[in-house]
């Protein structure tokens, strides 16, 4: 299969998993989308880089001593390629953000920060240098799409706009209003509001982003995930002219969507 073209600057360029059980999780995800682990010794642990064939598709690490002791669940955390974290940390925070973490240098491989937008998404900036980001991207077993649940879809659309320069295709179907990202004319990602169609609790469901990984069957790799321990939260549907989807948490409570279709 020929290699799709990689994430630009100013789009998502790596996914990464923050786990309860590094080994679990790399039995699962192995499982699930046939990805292969090299775990790697860091200053801040291991930290396992998952491939299919021999492209990188994502990256695994044990959560921090803090977060377990927060209950935070295991979690995706999505980063954008940056040319300079330092400067786009500091354009952030200007913007209402909070820098939770950084920016440091990762060894030689990369510099980075992690934030939170104004309405509470968590995500993290990296400045490439020897690591690049995803050499597998928009195939099955890669990461196709990156989505914000926001409290405030405008101050979010504002807030992007102004950080990396993202613009918004806007929903053409009123009745569900879903706006696309996009920077240079291409498509990476999308935004919805959470409001009271998401179910009685919805106003405790916190602004977050969320991974989509393509799969050659929704349905299949759905119902593996399920008989592997994980949860389903949203069962495979259409979207119409689109594709199809599942939403899933992995047995350690990681969410993430399952993708299958043209983007």
């Amino acid at each position: 299969m020929a290699q799709a073209t990689l994430p630009a600057i100013g789009t998502f360029c790596w996914p990464e998993l923050a786990t309860r059980d590094l080994k679990a999780a790399q039995a699962f995800y192995g499982e699930l989308f046939g990805w292969q682990s090299n775990e790697v010794a860091t200053s801040m642990g291991s930290y396992v880089i998952l491939s299919t064939g021999e492209r990188q598709a994502a990256g695994l690490c044990l959560q921090s001593d803090e977060q377990r002791q927060q209950g935070t669940p295991s979690n995706w955390l999505s980063y954008v390629s940056v040319s300079d974290a330092d400067a786009t940390a500091v354009k952030a925070k200007e913007l209402g953000a909070q820098i939770l973490v950084g920016p440091f240098d990762v060894m030689e491989e990369g510099r980075m920060a992690v934030l939170q937008d104004p309405l509470g998404a968590v995500f993290a900036l990296w400045q490439a240098r020897n690591h690049k980001g995803v050499s597998a991207y928009l195939e099955p077993g890669a990461l196709c799409w990156t989505e914000l649940a926001t409290k405030d879809a405008k101050a979010a659309q504002s807030f992007y706009t102004r950080l990396f320069g993202w613009t918004t295709k806007a929903p053409t179907d009123p009745g569900m209003p879903y706006f696309e990202w996009e920077l240079g004319g291409a498509h990476f990602g999308g935004m919805m509001e959470i409001s009271e169609h998401w179910g009685p609790a919805w106003k405790d469901i916190p602004s977050h982003w969320m991974v989509y990984f393509m799969v050659k069957d929704v349905d299949e790799r759905a119902a593996r995930a399920q008989a592997l321990g994980a949860t389903i939260h949203l069962p495979p549907r259409d979207i119409p002219k689109v594709g199809r989807f599942a939403v899933i948490a992995d047995p350690q409570g990681a969410v993430f969507a399952l993708f299958q279709g043209r983007l």
